[in-house]
Parts: C-alpha cells; structure tokens; sequence
C-alpha cells in the first residue's frame, strides 16, 4: 500500500498498531473534516446546516455503493448493539419460534437475542465453535420450520472465522427465516455484496476497519426484513416529509429510514464520509488482497516464534484477524501488555492473542511484532 496512505494515520508515528479488529486510528482527512464542521457550527450556528445533511446523505450514498444496496435501505444508528436491539424488538415473536446462532458471537449480537429468549419463550439455539471454527452443516442443521432468525458475524471477533454468508443465507431463505449479519468485523477490510449473499439485515459501525469516528452505526434492512420489522423508537424525521410540522398523522417512511428518530451527529458523519472516500477510493478487493499478504507473512513468521495459529487459514475462512495462542502457554494478557511496552499494539481475546493487520500496516509492522513477541 502507498505511502500517501500511510501517511494519513499519525498513530503509526507513536506505535506499531495492529488492532483494528478493536479501534481503528482516524485519517488526518478525517479529523480534519470533523474539525471543519465544529468551527462551522461555531462560527456560523444553524445556517449551513442543509451542508450537514448533504454530508450525511453522500456518506449513506458510498456505504450503499461499497454494500451494493440501495442508500434508503441504510438506516443510521449509533452503534451495532443498536441495529440488533432494532430488529430483535420490531418483530412479533411468538413463543414456537426460535433464534439460530453461534456460542461465541460478540454480546453485540447476543444481548438482543437473549432478551426476545427471555420475554417471550424464544429457543436460542447457539451452534459451539469447532477448533476456532463455525462447522456450517452443524450451524446450518439448527435451522428449522420454526426458526425466525439467524443471526451471525461474518467475522468472528475472537477467531477470525470469515462466514460461508452465501450458503447460510441459502438456508435462511429456505425456511423463509430472516438472515441478520454483524458486518462490524469484516466491513472495510473485505468487500460485501449483501443481495448476492442473501442478507436481510446487516448491522456495524464506523470505528474499526472503516477507519472512522466512533459513533455512526450501520444498519441495512432489505425489503422483506423492513417489512417485518416494525419501528419500535420513532421521531420527528421517521416520517415521510418531516418538515411538514402540522401533518401529525403522516406515515412512517417505507423503508430503513424509518428507523432513524431525529438528528445525528453531524460532524461524525463528515469524518465517515473522508473515511470511506480513502477506503472505496483505494477498494476493497486491493485492501483484502493487500492484508491478506500481510496476514500470510505473519503466519509465516510466527512458525520460529513459539506461538500456534489458531485462526482458520483456509482460502473461504481466513480473514484480517489472526488469533495466535504462546505454545508454552504464557497468558494472552500477559503477551499483549508486554508488546505494548513495546509500543506494539493488539489485544488479548479470552486465551488468544488477536492481531489485526488493516491497509495503513506494511510489512515492517510485522516484523517488528514478530521481533518484539516474547
């Protein structure tokens, strides 16, 4: 990756930073871009404020672009626990059906399900991790006639298992269960097709692989799932002409949209949309391939290191996270604290530890992790 781009994270200059897969560092387009609209704000109040929504409508134009889905289909949120609780408390349960997921899935994706568990008589059905893996026949034969949703990471945030979505989303379609996608750890390190993949919904956010302020959540409802989930925390803008202020009866807009209750933050959304400029304008095919590279030569070295990967490595599995396990047995914990004095930064996950390789790394990050590992 060139130069120019790695010049835009000035985190690099402090750290070796390997931890996308937890908080991104922000491009100095960006920061800037957020500054711009607070000394806007500042400086001239209310009186750019259609600038502010433009913002916010061509960042929901790229993400549409880069997802393969229409811009109305995008709802903002603010975070990805938000889009779950979302469709979690917008469908009609009923006490036959039940919930297929994965044991390990973050809480992100757990919280919500739990909660329609609790409330209404719902079977969560959890599919046990295999080795750091998901076995999709195991996974797939959970589903049944009564199962309403599924609902998995694309990838896993303390394996790096990279989903089949296609084929689970097959199997979904089958017995015409929703198929719900954490897109957190995946989106900006790989591209998507969510269509093609047949995901009804998809929820994430804009702090790890986007590169992009804390604080935009990603929600994307096809047709058939907006149609069968109902907008359970509704405002002034989820209606179809919203400045109308004397209509109080108007309808509720038909699609995603619906599901965003009143204003964002405004400057957050200036910072995503230079995020996700250097992102698509770089792409998405050229950044897996490019970290898959990165990924494939620290795999390699690790090989001398003492330590074992535990990450699938298969070509359909593997992802940007790489899981790593110290063949002695030292502590995850332990491993990370002592990289980050250092000044090597990743993270410790349960008895793993998580290295997350993004487009802004080249290959002397990964040297310098393999040289610094104890």
């Amino acid at each position: 990756m060139n130069a120019a781009i790695r010049a835009q994270f000035q985190a690099l200059k402090n750290f070796t930073y390997l931890n996308s897969a937890a908080v991104s560092p922000l491009p100095t387009a960006a920061i800037e871009a957020v500054n711009s609209q607070m000394n806007d704000v500042a400086n001239f109040g209310s009186q750019h404020y259609l600038d502010w929504i433009e913002t916010k409508t061509r960042a929901r134009n790229l993400l549409a672009e880069m997802l393969h889905v229409e811009a109305e289909q995008i709802a903002f949120t603010r975070n990805t626990s938000d889009g779950f609780a979302v469709i979690a408390n917008g469908i009609d349960w009923r006490s036959t059906d039940n919930i297929v997921s994965f044991e390990n899935e973050f809480p992100a994706n757990f919280y919500p399900w739990r909660r329609v568990r609790d409330r209404y008589g719902v079977e969560l059905r959890l599919c046990p991790e295999r080795d750091a893996r998901i076995d999709l026949d195991e996974f797939i034969a959970l589903i049944d006639s009564n199962t309403r949703v599924v609902t998995i990471s694309s990838v896993q945030f303390g394996s790096g298992y990279r989903a089949d979505l296609e084929r689970i989303g097959r199997a979904a379609r089958a017995v015409d269960a929703l198929f719900c996608v954490d897109i957190i750890q995946g989106f900006g390190a790989h591209g998507y097709d969510l269509p093609a993949q047949l995901v009804d919904a998809a929820s994430g956010a804009s702090h790890k692989w986007l590169c992009a302020p804390e604080g935009c959540g990603i929600l994307y409802l096809s047709e058939r799932a907006r149609e069968r989930v109902e907008p359970t925390l509704t405002g002034w803008i989820s209606v179809e002409t919203p400045w109308d202020f004397d209509d109080r009866e108007q309808p509720l807009k038909p699609n995603a949209l619906a599901l965003e209750s009143g204003t964002g933050t405004s400057s957050l959304f200036y910072g995503l949309e230079q995020s996700l400029k250097l992102i698509n304008d770089t792409g998405l095919h050229t950044i897996e391939g490019y970290v898959d590279g990165l990924s494939e030569s620290l795999c390699d070295g690790l090989s001398g290191k003492g330590y074992d990967v535990v990450s699938s490595r298969q070509p359909r599995e593997r992802s940007a996270i790489v899981c790593v396990k110290h063949r002695g047995g030292m502590d995850s914990v332990e491993v990370a604290k002592r990289l980050e004095e250092a000044n090597v930064i990743v993270s410790a996950r349960a008895d793993r530890l998580r290295i997350a390789t993004h487009f802004y790394n080249d290959q002397s990050d990964v040297d310098r992790l393999l040289d610094a590992l104890p």
